[in-house]
């Protein structure tokens, strides 16, 4: 039963690591702004971002030509990955959660 549960954390702790190791390893290499940026600017371009998306949401696309949504749609996705890149957090999978959980229910 011990082998059990130091294989079962093993397992969990590399579902865990692998992404994090792995995202950390693109965000080094893909920086394209420098460290120092502070906490006060990356709020106020998100601010900017999120008022342009909502402009865009508000606006009526029906007289608009095809290729004007199309640039519209360009527009909103560079918007949404650019603010994906500015925010920072940890995710843990859905298998890695449930490891963990199950690990817990058996110590």
């Amino acid at each position: 039963m011990k082998k059990l549960i130091n294989t079962l954390a093993i397992v969990a702790l590399l579902f865990i690591m692998a992404p994090l190791q792995a995202d950390a390893r693109t965000k080094s290499v893909l920086r394209t702004r420098p460290v120092t940026e502070s906490s006060a600017s990356e709020a106020e371009r998100a601010r900017v971002l999120t008022t342009r998306l909502e402009e865009i949401k508000a606006m009526d696309k029906s007289s608009l030509s095809r290729a004007e949504k199309r640039q519209l749609r360009h527009e909103v996705r560079s918007i949404e990955k650019e603010m994906k890149t500015m925010s920072s957090g940890v995710y843990i999978s859905i298998g890695a959660l449930l490891i963990i959980i199950i690990i817990i229910l058996l110590v």
